[in-house]
């Protein structure tokens, strides 16, 4: 009786026109929107090679660490590279800055870094920043030296190789130096946030699935659920069999949106490929335990139960950033309990755990809540289902 039921309701679901269109077409049709909308902003927030150059003077020549930074920060075959450095002289460098082929140039005036810009914007800021990094470490490196060549006069060396102490001070600046690399085209993607959400939306748009199939079942809702309510077999069973279906084909949508926005719109959603499926997965059962609560407790018409769980799926979708990144901080901020309730918000945040932390302890805690989720709604499920009474059918 099982395998025939499920049989029927997964045929049933795949020929209803309206649930094909929210559970498969619309999550593409908004994904492709998404990717239209967002892309240029994405490129435009790139951070691009920057052009400076560099007063190749005799200071610079002599300063070790200002000379192996740049070098690396400019070297071809660094992923990190930051900067496209030319060395010339005074001449040169103001030429260049007033073409606008450089956005500014440096030089080392007494072992300080000297800049001159022509305008001020993010890569000056940049430039500046990270010369001023180089400058820290290069100081930190000169008073080590002094004290390293002081604690050998004190102890009556006066034999001191200068080059072995400076290298010795070099390797010790390395271990507490800070690194500044070019991860905008990764970590730095605002828009991701973006494609998580679309595939909360449709993990949770599935519950329209477990609720047409829960209201096939019900002897007020339909004819089918008439016939239930009145023959010999399992109510059970037939239910349990329903919610498969439908879980089924709510897992076959949800493996079209992300193969599609994968491989067709190209979202990096990292490297954790199974944990990605499991936390859909997982977001999808919520989905169902969602769709199926709204079919059991509400005592309306199909269409107003549809709309209803439209309002509610599109309401948590929003409050976790969909329609605005800013709106999951506003609302983490200042009123954090709803998106721990909200199952959008806690499929959102699983990815966001994969995708910015090194660690798994918030993307397992996502995980556990959305079980939870899916296992009260269940529940208040079954317990609904078990009161209801016909007078006549």
């Amino acid at each position: 009786m099982f395998i025939h039921n499920f049989k029927y309701a997964f045929k049933t679901l795949l020929k209803n026109r309206m649930l094909i269109f929210w559970t498969f077409a619309f999550p593409i049709i908004l994904g492709t929107l998404f990717n239209m909308a967002f892309s240029n902003i994405e490129n435009s927030e790139k951070l691009n090679i920057i052009n400076i150059a560099i007063i190749n003077n005799e200071e610079f020549n002599n300063n070790e660490v200002f000379k192996t930074s740049f070098k690396e920060l400019s070297d071809e075959n660094n992923k990190d590279r930051l900067f496209n450095t030319q060395y010339t002289t005074d001449e040169k460098a103001k030429e260049l800055l007033d073409k606008g082929e450089i956005v500014g140039y440096m030089k080392l005036r007494e072992e300080k870094p000297i800049l001159t810009f022509a305008t001020s914007g993010i890569e000056e800021t940049i430039f500046k920043y990270v010369t001023e990094e180089i400058g820290q470490t290069s100081d930190i490196i000169k008073n080590l030296s002094e004290i390293e060549i002081q604690k050998q006069i004190t102890s009556g060396n006066y034999n001191i190789n200068y080059e072995e102490i400076y290298n010795k001070v070099i390797e010790l600046a390395k271990v507490n130096d800070v690194e500044f690399k070019n991860i905008s085209n990764s970590n730095l993607s605002y828009t991701m946030i973006e494609f998580y959400t679309l595939i909360a939306m449709t993990c949770l748009y599935g519950g329209m699935l477990s609720m047409i199939s829960i209201n096939q079942t019900l002897a007020n809702m339909s004819n089918k659920g008439k016939r239930i309510a009145v023959s010999p077999t399992k109510k059970g069973t037939i239910i349990i069999s329903s919610l498969f279906a439908s879980y089924i084909v709510q897992l076959i949508g949800t493996a079209i949106i992300f193969i599609y926005t994968l491989f067709v719109l190209k979202v990096d959603y990292g490297d954790n490929i199974g944990l990605i499926i499991l936390l859909a997965t997982v977001g999808s059962l919520a989905g169902l335990a969602l769709g199926t609560c709204i079919g059991t407790l509400l005592k309306t018409n199909e269409n107003a139960k549809t709309g209803i769980l439209v309002a509610v799926t599109m309401l948590g979708c929003y409050l976790s950033g969909m329609m605005g990144i800013t709106m999951k901080y506003i609302v983490d901020k200042n009123v954090p309990i709803i998106n721990k309730i909200n199952p959008a918000s806690m499929i959102t945040d699983g990815f966001y755990s994969l995708y910015y932390y090194d660690t798994l302890d918030r993307y397992w805690t996502n995980i556990i809540s959305l079980l939870t989720f899916a296992f009260i709604l269940m529940l208040i499920s079954f317990f609904s289902l078990r009161r209801q009474k016909y007078d006549s059918i």
